[in-house]
């Protein structure tokens, strides 16, 4: 449920879907695994009353996981299906149930609440209709965020007619119904920081804070035999109500008077709010009991320190006592053995008178050793010095030999390099004599294939000047028919202008000198010299045309026939 109400159903928009059927849903999903029941005890709750007691306990539980309720939110729960019995709620069993090591450190489970509501020791003798309704009733005020339920009278807004209506009163908005089974909603009165309360009587008005600051509002007479009258005035409407009695009346304002302050705050629910104020106060109480604890546990550790400094005090007085005594004895002793040492000295100083007189004699025979001993030690200098210069003649004699050693060391390994690099150059010498004859091998096969390329060329050549030849010989031939062709289409020329040419009646044929100066050009009224003219002309333009294309075909062949021959001639 708190994974529920955090990620999903808090993001839902209020009033699209309805909150008791999702926990109808979760409760058939886990009841059917843990909630085990005997049917045929008297003392088991309904179902439905297990369902409402099941979401009752997921309100009131700590969030986190797994769920569980404190025996401080069971006592609260508890009292209040007790106070709606109308019952005195009997702390005995319950302090008994809470005395186990169990609940008072991890609390108690839902199931295990279930359990102990049908062991029947809270209901006993309580009908079960009581107890149902008891149950529907606190579901409804914590769950159901109902703050108060009742009958009211309320004055109508146009027929101005008293009408009692069942009211139910919520943080956000005031409904009212015709009846008790809240099936017929006749209106929705919205509640928000701009409402008030106006009492009729000896009261005053109820109001947000900030509408209020010890400002006294008067006080509404009596109207239409309603004694115990108020009114919930609105922006736009004024709301005439009226309870059963005083109390009814004040218990009715204060109600609203707490839902519009809840709106004010920002809060949606009294019971969530009520739940958190409980916590904080648990977790103060629990605060304060830590700091008792550690204020206890500390007060017990400086009794235990003092204690154990009384103690120590006592173990140094006595060790004081002890330590005079021993000091005491070992003043005597040391006295005891001074005197001992005293006469030992005496003695001793005897001892060396007589000690002293025979050194004397001691002395002289061993100056005279002395004076040998002298001599023998230089006579070793000087043939120490003797060896140490031999020594050092030899230690140089052993440099020089390990100098000419790595010389010749130097030499031999100079002279493995040489045979190395040698070698390398041998190798080196061997793979360019095989890549030579590999090179070579290679000429001599790309040398055989161009000349085989060469041989098919020559071929190819001696194939195209074949062809070239015939071409030649096909190009003289259209040429020659070229020609004939010319000379033709020029007969057949002279021959159309000879027919074109007009002859009048009677006329002589003139001389081939003055032919053109006595042709006379006819008129252009005859239309027959017209006709003969038009068709004239246009033979003589299809000749030209003919002599044009005739020449300029003769000029393309000529052109191949030279581009063939620059074509042809390969060396």
């Amino acid at each position: 449920m708190p994974y529920l109400n955090k990620y999903i159903l808090d993001k839902v928009i209020e009033g699209s879907f309805t909150k008791e059927n999702v926990d109808e849903l979760c409760w058939t999903l886990t009841a059917k695994k843990n909630y085990q029941t005997d049917k045929t005890s008297s003392t088991v709750l309904p179902e439905r009353d297990a369902f409402r007691l099941w979401c009752l306990f997921n309100f009131l539980s700590e969030d986190k996981y797994p769920l569980v309720m404190v025996p401080d939110e069971v006592e609260y729960l508890l009292k209040k299906i007790c106070m709606s019995m109308s019952i005195e709620f009997n702390c005995v069993e319950l302090e008994d149930f809470f005395s186990q090591d169990s609940v008072q450190q991890t609390g108690i489970t839902v199931w295990v609440f279930l359990e102990m509501m049908n062991s029947g020791k809270l209901t006993r003798g309580i009908d079960k209709s009581i107890t149902s309704m008891a149950i529907e009733e606190v579901y409804r005020e914590i769950v159901g965020d109902v703050l108060k339920e009742g009958y009211l009278w309320k004055k109508g807004q146009l027929r101005r007619n008293w009408k009692e209506r069942w009211f139910t009163l919520r943080p956000s908005s005031l409904s009212y119904y015709t009846g008790e089974d809240r099936k017929d909603c006749q209106g929705n009165i919205v509640l928000d920081g701009n409402c008030c309360v106006e009492v009729v009587g000896d009261e005053i008005v109820f109001g947000p804070s900030e509408w209020i600051k010890n400002a006294l509002f008067p006080v509404l007479p009596d109207r239409d035999g309603k004694r115990c009258m108020f009114c919930l005035k609105t922006l736009s409407k004024t709301y005439e109500m009226s309870a059963s009695d005083t109390k009814q009346r004040q218990e009715w304002t204060t109600a609203i008077q707490t839902a519009i302050r809840l709106h004010v705050e920002g809060k949606t629910s009294l019971h969530k709010d009520l739940k958190l104020k409980r916590r904080e106060q648990r977790e103060q109480r629990d605060k304060r009991c830590h700091a008792k604890e550690e204020e206890l546990q500390r007060l017990r550790a400086l009794q235990e320190e003092r204690e154990r400094g009384l103690v120590e005090l006592d173990l140094l007085k006595e060790a004081q006592k002890q330590a005079q005594a021993l000091l005491e004895q070992d003043e005597q002793r040391r006295r005891q053995q001074h005197e001992q040492m005293q006469r030992a000295l005496e003695v001793q100083l005897k001892e060396a008178e007589e000690a002293r007189v025979s050194m004397q004699a001691e002395m002289v025979l061993k100056e005279e050793e002395a004076e040998r001993q002298r001599k023998r030690i230089q006579e070793l200098e000087e043939m120490q010095k003797r060896l140490e210069e031999a020594l050092q003649l030899e230690i140089k004699a052993r440099r020089d030999e390990e100098v000419f050693r790595y010389a010749q060391a130097g030499l031999l390994a100079e002279e493995e390099e040489k045979m190395k690099a040698l070698m390398c150059l041998q190798e080196e010498q061997e793979e360019y004599i095989l890549k030579t004859q590999r090179e070579k091998q290679e000429l001599r096969q790309e040398m055989e294939v161009k000349s085989r390329s060469l041989d098919e060329a020559q071929r190819q050549l001696e194939e195209v000047r074949a062809n070239r030849h015939k071409v030649d010989q096909d190009v003289v031939a259209a040429q020659k028919k070229l020609r004939q062709a010319s000379t033709n289409v020029k007969h057949w020329n002279v021959q159309m202008n000879r027919l074109m040419r007009p002859i009048g009646p009677g006329e002589k044929r003139p001389s081939l000198g003055s032919s053109f100066a006595s042709f006379q050009i006819p008129t252009q009224r005859d239309p027959g010299l017209r006709i003969r003219r038009k068709s004239g002309s246009e033979d003589q333009n299809e000749e030209s045309k003919e002599n044009v294309d005739n020449s300029a075909g003769c000029d393309l062949e000529k052109r191949h026939s030279h581009a063939s021959n620059g074509d042809m001639d390969i060396p």
